[in-house]
């Protein structure tokens, strides 16, 4: 495989994430929160240890503790977001939960003790601007489904900060099929405890469970981890800022939602703040050095004409 059959894969598990919005919305309408995310993990669980069962059989126990630690994480990254998608829009829910390319250098900053990067500063005082724009604008007042989609992309953030550092140290493959069963078992208990498990009961809410169970879980996970030995994690970072474009996209052709012209504008925003942190650091400072250029030149040119002007008129004033 070459790098452009890898990106063009990358950008199919970005159809697929940016896809699960809409599947988690409708889901929803039928599914109880920790009902839907144990269908979803638990199904792409027997799929991929069918496939993957070889990788399997030789797991150690520090494997399993290491996904026994992040499944916990992973529980909180879907929680959060399905509970915002509760009181928000799948289009909103993207562009928010999509700051986690923000929030993983800031945590990765915090985690080393060093001072972030201008980029990444830069790309979060944007992404906060974007998040003022795609909530309202309306006061410093955030409505609760917009929060929750945010703590998601904080955990999602904390999820890939770690998960990084662990498939490090043991085999990745078992190490991805083993959080998801665990995430999957843990969200079924919780949901025995707290609400009433149950098997979908309509044709959507069983096209919403197998897409987030096949699409998005399964083949999303397995082609990404296959895709990314072929490709930069700079080509993949910005193919992944496309999500939230692809969440609008089919939230708008499935279900009609649109976001207000000032929403649009924050959308556009949190996409500038993630290609801002996703590019280069090189490549950042020699766009910065041109954007100061050309802000000096306007400056200098708006003096300029604004002397001319004021001696062409006292001039006139003398005459």
């Amino acid at each position: 495989m070459n790098q452009k059959k890898a990106d063009l894969m990358l950008v199919i598990v970005t159809i697929f994430w940016g896809s699960s919005y809409l599947f988690m919305k409708t889901g929803l309408d039928t599914l109880d929160t920790f009902n839907l995310i144990a269908l979803r993990f638990l199904i792409a669980f027997v799929i991929t240890a069918a496939i993957f069962y070889k990788w399997l059989r030789k797991t150690d126990w520090i494997t399993l503790f290491y996904s026994l630690c992040l499944s916990v994480v992973l529980l909180g990254v879907f929680v959060f977001i399905m509970f915002g998608m509760r009181s928000t829009s799948a289009s909103k829910a993207g562009f928010l939960v999509s700051l986690t390319v923000v929030f993983v250098p800031l945590i990765e900053a915090l985690i080393v003790r060093r001072k972030p990067e201008r980029k990444v500063v830069a790309g979060s005082f944007l992404s906060l601007l974007g998040i003022y724009l795609l909530t309202g604008g309306g006061g410093l007042h955030v409505e609760a489904g917009d929060l929750y989609c945010i703590l998601g992309a904080l955990f999602n953030a904390v999820y890939i900060v770690f998960a990084d550092r662990f498939t490090k140290r043991v085999n990745a493959i078992a190490f991805g099929v083993w959080q998801m069963g665990f995430a999957g078992v843990l969200a079924l208990s919780i949901s025995g405890f707290i609400e009433e498990p149950s098997l979908p009961q309509t044709p959507d809410a069983w096209i919403s469970v197998l897409g987030l169970g096949l699409l998005c879980s399964a083949a999303g996970y397995m082609m990404q981890a296959i895709a990314q030995k072929f490709t930069t994690s700079i080509h993949a970072g910005m193919i992944f800022t496309l999500e939230p474009v692809f969440a609008a996209l089919f939230a708008y052709l499935f279900t009609g939602e649109q976001l207000s012209s000032r929403g649009y504008a924050g959308a556009a925003l949190v996409l500038v703040s993630i290609a801002i942190t996703e590019i280069r650091s090189a490549f950042f400072k020699k766009f910065t050095l041109f954007f100061i250029n050309v802000v000096r030149n306007v400056c200098l040119s708006v003096v300029e004409k604004y002397n001319r002007t004021t001696r062409t008129l006292k001039r006139l004033l003398k005459i």
